[in-house]
């Protein structure tokens, strides 16, 4: 594709975003864009005392998130973006108020913030979710050994887990692929790659309706089923290159 297109990857914490879009730029030459290169000085504080540190933390990262959904609305070609600031405001926040640690006050001042860097800013082409249980997040969290990443309790990933599921259901800005992380190990299944990039170009060149497309397979979760990929909704009826079977969602 030579025109430009800007695709966010969404997930809750672990779910392989960064990797996911470290690997399509990598074999695609798509060009990445990553969380806020520098650091949230509020984080390690905020795990720590969330209710103290939960405005400070998310003004942060919204503000980042911001300009660098921005910056890559204006890049030319596809631009893959690690996470969203939907995300911070449609789920971490959100969170964070309905369990206390953000008084109301904060909340309506934080969402005034995040409205109006929405509605400014241009809708992306696709959102790739990537849809994980509890237990896999923990246990790539664990992986990845990130030293301030070790309070995070298994209640308050379940407690985003359920928003990111509310979220998804009436997300209307752009097409949702909806990606199984449980079935997919991108570090040591890196075969995927190649089928989820061909679903995503797939969707782009068709420009799919804002509703959810649902990637799966025909056989066991593994590289090297068939594949078809039904925009209409309908059941695929031959197979093609690949493992991927995109159905359409309600």
């Amino acid at each position: 594709m030579d025109h430009h297109a800007h695709v966010l990857v969404a997930g809750n914490i672990g779910a392989g975003k960064s990797t996911l879009v470290a690997a399509l730029a990598r074999m695609r030459g798509w060009t990445p864009v990553y969380e806020p290169a520098e650091a949230n000085p509020y984080l390690d504080d905020f795990y720590r005392e969330m209710s103290r540190w939960a405005f400070h933390s998310q003004v942060f990262f919204l503000v980042h998130r911001a300009r660098l959904h921005q910056q890559a609305a204006q890049l030319p070609g596809i631009v893959v973006q690690d996470r969203s600031l939907y995300e911070d405001a449609e789920i971490f926040a959100y969170t964070l108020y309905r369990q206390g640690h953000l008084s109301e006050r904060d909340y309506r001042t934080y969402r005034a913030l995040y409205e109006m860097f929405r509605d400014l800013l241009p809708p992306p082409d696709l959102v790739v979710y990537l849809q994980a249980s509890v237990e896999t997040l923990q246990r790539r969290i664990a992986r990845r050994g990130r030293a301030y990443e070790h309070r995070i309790s298994r209640s308050y990933l379940a407690a985003l887990n359920q928003r990111y599921e509310a979220w998804m259901q009436g997300f209307t800005a752009a097409p949702v692929l909806v990606l199984p992380a449980d079935h997919m190990d991108f570090v040591a299944q890196p075969e995927w790659i190649p089928h989820i990039a061909a679903a995503v170009e797939r969707l782009l060149q068709a420009a799919a309706r804002p509703q959810r497309y649902r990637f799966t397979v025909q056989g066991p979760w593994q590289p090297g089923a068939p594949v078809l990929l039904p925009l209409d909704g309908g059941k695929a009826s031959a197979p093609g290159p690949g493992p991927s079977v995109v159905e359409r969602q309600p």
